[in-house]
C-alpha cells in the first residue's frame, strides 16, 4: 500500500535521507522513529507529495506520487505534527470542504460518527481559530478519516491530545488498520510505537537502521538474557553502526 524504493532527498550538499527503501502492507502499522534530523518528516512530506524526491520511487496504494499525484494522495491522509486550519472555517465546515475536495458522497452520517467519536460534537458551529490546540489536532484527524484513505500517515499525533483523547484516537488507528489501511506512525514517543505499531523503522542520518517487526527488532538486540524493550533496541540501534 505504501512503497518507497531508494529514496533521496538533498538540499543542496545537505543530504536529509540517503537510499531509504521500505513497504508498509495493508493493515500494517509502522512505527517510524530516529533523532531529531534523522529525516522522518522529510520521508511524510515526501510520500505526502510535498515535497519532491531527489531520486527514487515513492507510490501510494500503486499510484506514483510524482508522476500521479492526485490518485496517489486520493487514497491518502497527512496528520503532521502541527495541524494548519481554516481559522474563519468552522468544525464542520472543514469537513464539508473535505468531502467536497474528496467527492465523498453522502459524507454527513459518516461526518457526524467522527464528530461523536472525537468529542467534537458540541464544537461542530465554532470557528477553527477559536480551538485549543487538542481541539484542532482533533478536528485535523477527522478530517483525514472522512474519505476513508487507504493509507494514513501521522507525525507526532498526540500532540496537544488530552488522555481521553489518546486512548481515542490510538484505538481509530487500530480500527484502521484491521479494516485494511496502511498506518505510518512517526513518534518520539516509543511508549506508543510498543503499544501500537506492529512494524519499526529506525532512521538515523537519513539512512534506515532497522526495518521489520517488532518482534524481529526485539531479537535482534536483544541483551545476554534475551530481553528488549523499544527503548533498548532504539539505543542500541543508534548506537552501532547502520544495518540495512
Amino acid at each position: 500500500m505504501i512503497h518507497v524504493a531508494d529514496y533521496h532527498k538533498a538540499y543542496g550538499s545537505t543530504v536529509a535521507v540517503a537510499g531509504l527503501s521500505f513497504d508498509v502492507f495493508a493493515g500494517a502499522i509502522l512505527g517510524l522513529v530516529g533523532p531529531n534530523g534523522a529525516g522522518k518528516t522529510t520521508t511524510l512530506r515526501a510520500l505526502a507529495g510535498i515535497i519532491r524526491p531527489t531520486r527514487g520511487r515513492l507510490s501510494i496504494a500503486g499510484h506514483d506520487v510524482v508522476d500521479d499525484p492526485i490518485a496517489a494522495k486520493r487514497e491518502l491522509a497527512y496528520i503532521p505534527d502541527d495541524p494548519k486550519l481554516f481559522d474563519a472555517l468552522t468544525v464542520w465546515e472543514h469537513l464539508e470542504f473535505i468531502a467536497a475536495a474528496y467527492r465523498v458522497a453522502e459524507f454527513t452520517t459518516r461526518a457526524e460518527e467522527l464528530l461523536q467519536q472525537f468529542e467534537l460534537v458540541e464544537k461542530r458551529d465554532t470557528m477553527a481559530q477559536e480551538l485549543s490546540r487538542g481541539m484542532r489536532q482533533k478536528v485535523a484527524i477527522c478530517c483525514a478519516y472522512l474519505h476513508q484513505p487507504k493509507a494514513i500517515l501521522f507525525d507526532e499525533p498526540l500532540t496537544g491530545l488530552d488522555p481521553y483523547a489518546i486512548r481515542t484516537l490510538k484505538a481509530s488507528i487500530g480500527r484502521r488498520a484491521a479494516a485494511g489501511a496502511a498506518v505510518v506512525v512517526s513518534s518520539h514517543l516509543l511508549s506508543l510505537v510498543e503499544d501500537l505499531c506492529t512494524h519499526l523503522l529506525i532512521l538515523d542520518k537519513g539512512r534506515s537502521l532497522f526495518s521489520g517487526t517488532l518482534d524481529e527488532a526485539r531479537s535482534r538486540y536483544a541483551d545476554l538474557q534475551g530481553r528488549a524493550s523499544l527503548e533498548d533496541v532504539f539505543f542500541r540501534a543508534t548506537e552501532q553502526a547502520p544495518i540495512s
